[in-house]
């Protein structure tokens, strides 16, 4: 190691951590995340959770991580779902309506944020359009979401995802492509993506928490969303390979990680060899 990474690593103070992918794949926790966890603590260093998925609520997420048994707060918990509420509310005040093109349990996030969700009724009128990873698409739904975008309203993508991780024989069909196949039919794209690698997101833990960028390090599967996300916040962006990203990928991305581990097992190492 390095004197420069070394130095970058000992000035670690909160990690976040992307989900599937990087603590765990689909249902299947990774062995080595619970201890990785564990020393963190030891290391006087805390984390968060920072999902793109918006499938689920704020308590789904930390009904999953506890089931896999990983321990989580609602203040180590961050979402796109959140994110997206409150550009809401600070950007659109006055928005109650929305289109949401999202799962049953997103929606009713919106719904408890105080946001009425509109029916796929063209008398149903939305102030603003929210497309998302939706794993219970309907056609019709879609279809009704590419009629408002059509329509030049507001229009507000959850995360720029083209596919979800999964342990199973399957493509999970993420926002990203979603949004495609809207602007294939309306030739228009979202007028904003809200989670990575807008560090958006990132700046809301970092203020929470009380830590500055420089101390600060994101690690994720993805070199276009995760790591994108450190280096667009000023932070870490840690690659790590347990995920959807390959070095054939790195190889051919203008992205460049601030540091490539092989899992958050060996990131944990790299943390602990640079406090020595």
């Amino acid at each position: 190691m390095n004197a420069e990474l070394k130095a970058q690593l000992a000035a670690i103070r909160h990690v976040a951590l992307d989900m599937d992918g990087t603590i765990y794949l689909g249902n299947t926790v990774f062995p080595y995340t619970i201890p990785f966890l564990e020393g963190l603590v030891d290391m006087g260093i805390s984390y968060s959770f920072l999902t793109n998925n918006p499938t689920r609520s704020i308590d789904d997420y930390i009904g999953k991580l506890h089931r896999l048994g990983i321990p989580c707060t609602r203040e180590q918990m961050y979402s796109t779902t959140t994110a997206t509420i409150d550009y809401i509310k600070t950007h659109f005040p006055d928005a109650r309506r929305l289109f949401l093109l999202g799962t049953p349990s997103m929606i009713s996030q919106f719904e408890e944020a105080g946001y009425v969700s509109c029916a796929d009724d063209p008398e149903d009128v939305p102030d603003i359009v929210v497309a998302a990873f939706d794993m219970t698409l309907v056609y019709s739904r879609l279809c009704r979401c590419a009629w408002w975008v059509s329509k030049g309203l507001p229009y507000i993508a959850t995360n720029p995802d083209w596919v979800c991780p999964t342990d199973q024989p399957t493509v999970l069909v993420d926002c990203g492509s979603i949004c495609k196949c809207l602007e294939g039919a309306t030739g228009r794209r979202p007028d904003i993506f809200i989670g990575k690698p807008n560090p958006d997101i990132l700046f809301g833990v970092f203020g929470q928490v009380g830590v500055s960028p420089s101390e600060a390090a994101i690690v994720g599967d993805r070199i276009y969303t995760d790591v994108k996300t450190g280096l667009n916040a000023g932070a870490m962006g840690v690659l790590v390979l347990s995920g959807e990203t390959t070095m054939d990928i790195v190889r051919t991305s203008d992205v460049r990680p601030s540091l490539i581990c092989r899992d958050i097992e060996e990131f944990g190492e790299l943390l602990k060899e640079a406090r020595l």
